[in-house]
């Protein structure tokens, strides 16, 4: 299974980028489906389905960084760049 390794910067430290990860999660449910979410500390391990693909991954934030581990089915290769430019823009407006 393709892996799409991403680390998104901001400025906020870890409480406050934590929190604004959590409050986002809500708006996420209304574009997938089977949304399964685990938080322990500051890591979201998760697991959903979108445009027909499982999807599952963690989710580390650091006091400087959001580290994003996505594995990605073999038949989202195509689309690996449009979705890594997605989840950089999504989650670097939510980090700002």
């Amino acid at each position: 299974m393709p892996r799409l390794s991403m680390q998104i910067p901001h400025a906020l430290g870890r409480e406050e980028a934590t929190r604004r990860i959590k409050e986002q999660i809500p708006k996420v449910q209304g574009h997938v489906t089977d949304l399964n979410e685990q938080w322990q500390d500051h890591t979201l391990t998760f697991q959903f389905n979108a445009m027909g693909f499982k999807v599952g991954g963690t989710l580390a934030v650091e006091d400087a960084a959001a580290n994003l581990d996505l594995d990605l089915p073999l038949a989202a290769l195509m689309v690996k760049g449009m979705i890594e430019q997605r989840v950089r823009q999504e989650l670097g407006t939510v980090l700002a």
